[in-house]
């Protein structure tokens, strides 16, 4: 029997894997492309909802990734940065969600004259906006921001990497490469991935989505990185009678959390089902799985939503959700104290259920 829905928003969630410039409100793209002149394919919130997820909902990443060229129109000022940043925590915090990193790109943020580091400041300040907000409204939530290179830009380097650097104690809790997966390896960044395990910043990647389980090798492998961005074509290294490949039992002994994105991943052609997901597969032999929405605007999701599809499709309990949940906040981008505080909230808010 599933976890009903508002059971699911009633639980304290760890949100790891949501992108800033994908979780924008419909309204707030339609008031921010008014006072800019973009134009864009609806002109009431409804309509534009409903534009985004069916042009995301095509089978295709890089399809998907074109809807962004209009949240990211809007995002090119401090005022406008700030506003989804605040936006984003008290949607979280609306959600259930106790903790949230928000990963996105600040190279792209730039057309309207702001410096990188104005831009990430800017998220930074929205970011305690939502949570000062969030903390008058009775809803406790932590957010940080993961700074995020795009891994198809022609020349890599590591001025993003050293952007996270500047920043790592002023909000920013990690580093990301994100876009286009397939014919852009993750070790095109090597050098930034180098710098940062020298200076003890965690980094995730995108790997195992739009490119096979070699994606994910290059990631955890040569590049090293703390997390994996979705992963769920590491099904590929397991055979059908639960046999692991070395990539799949070198993941699985280490417990490298696993941020799945089920609705994104139907969405881009991982399978046509969420009954067909490999996150079954992967939890039941033991990975570290997370659950995440990736883009709650171009999936029309929420967290809770996620985690009540996934307890439709495998039979999830309670327990098993709290599973999930642990391990992302045993995988979030905090120190050790932090990350214990973060367990045991975790922990309380299940039991108070």
């Amino acid at each position: 029997m599933s976890v009903p829905i508002e059971l699911c928003q009633a639980m304290p969630k760890v949100a790891l894997h949501d992108h800033l410039d994908g979780g924008l409100r419909p309204a707030t793209v339609l008031e921010e492309a008014a006072k800019i002149g973009h134009p864009l394919p609806a002109d009431n919130a409804d309509a534009l909802g409903r534009w985004f997820y069916e042009a995301a909902d095509s089978g295709s990443l890089v399809r998907y990734l074109e809807t962004f060229d209009h949240t990211v129109a809007v995002m090119q000022t401090a005022d406008s940065l700030r506003r989804v940043a605040r936006e984003f925590v008290l949607d979280q915090a609306g959600d259930g969600v106790i903790y949230a990193e928000a990963r996105w790109a600040p190279e792209q943020h730039t057309a309207g004259g702001l410096s990188l580091s104005e831009a990430v400041e800017a998220v930074r300040d929205g970011l305690a906006e939502g949570m000062a907000q969030a903390q008058q409204q009775g809803q406790d939530i932590v957010a940080r921001q993961i700074v995020t290179a795009m891994r198809h830009v022609p020349e890599p380097s590591t001025g993003i990497a050293e952007l996270a650097l500047a920043y790592r104690h002023d909000s920013v809790c990690g580093f990301d490469i994100a876009g286009a997966e397939d014919g852009f390896p993750p070790t095109r960044f090597q050098e930034s991935f180098d710098l940062l395990r020298e200076s003890f910043l965690p980094f995730t990647i995108h790997a195992g989505e739009a490119a096979g389980a070699d994606s994910v090798a290059g990631a955890v492998g040569r590049c090293g990185c703390s997390r994996v961005g979705h992963g769920v074509r590491l099904v590929e290294d397991i055979a059908e009678d639960g046999a692991l490949g070395d990539l799949a039992q070198y993941v699985l002994d280490r417990q490298i959390p696993l941020e799945i994105c089920p609705s994104s991943n139907l969405q881009t052609g991982i399978c046509d089902r969420v009954e067909d997901h490999p996150f079954g597969r992967l939890a039941e032999a033991g990975f570290c799985v997370t659950v995440n929405c990736d883009n709650r605007l171009m999936s029309a999701t929420t967290l809770s939503r996620e985690f009540h599809l996934l307890s439709e499709a495998f039979g999830y309990d309670l327990a098993a959700l709290r599973g999930f949940t642990l391990n992302a906040a045993g995988g979030a981008f905090l120190h050790f104290d932090e990350r214990q505080q973060l367990i045991e909230k975790v922990n309380q808010g299940f039991n108070a259920l």
